[in-house]
């Protein structure tokens, strides 16, 4: 009798999407999960990446939720920017990012660096989308850093509030 946890992935069973969350299956005595939605996805066993075949796009898993290991400079901003999207709608707002430092060399090119005025001495900190920026420390120090993209340090905001103003009142 062949073990049932040898008949699928290394992540077992089924897994969540890691586009669309929903469940899907593993295909039996493959590596592949398959999404309705979303196609394939490669399950490596060596890197314990998940790739989606027809993009090429790599997933990390860190305590059940799937991150995208970027390649591209784009692909890092874009995640923090719909972070910062959903931080803002839930009454949050945003005080500094912290980046995975894996992605140090990938995203510097694109930091906003301020020049200081006359008379200040402290040299222009690296800013995104107005923010701070700060590297994570070294996987080494904290694992989660293999995996996860960046954090946001965050503090309530002004509530959400539409519309601004009514007219005709």
């Amino acid at each position: 009798m062949i073990n049932p946890s040898l008949q699928y992935p290394i992540f077992g069973s089924e897994i969540q999407c890691p586009h669309c969350r929903q469940s899907i299956p593993a295909l039996t005595l493959t590596d592949t999960y398959l999404c309705p939605r979303h196609g394939a996805f490669e399950a490596d066993p060596k890197t314990e990446e998940l790739i989606h075949l027809q993009s090429g796009r790599h997933w990390r898993q860190w305590q059940g939720e799937w991150y995208r290991q970027h390649t591209h400079p784009d692909g890092i901003r874009f995640e923090i920017h719909e972070a910062l999207d959903r931080l803002y709608t839930q009454g949050y707002r945003a005080t500094r990012v912290i980046i995975a430092s894996r992605y140090r060399d990938l995203v510097s090119a694109y930091l906003e660096r301020s020049t200081p005025w006359r008379g200040q001495s402290e040299p222009g900190r690296p800013r995104l989308y107005g923010l701070p920026v700060a590297f994570s420390p070294e996987p080494e120090d904290d694992p989660c850093w293999e995996v996860i993209n960046f954090d946001l340090e965050k503090e309530p905001g002004i509530p959400v509030r539409y519309p601004y103003f009514r007219l005709f009142e």
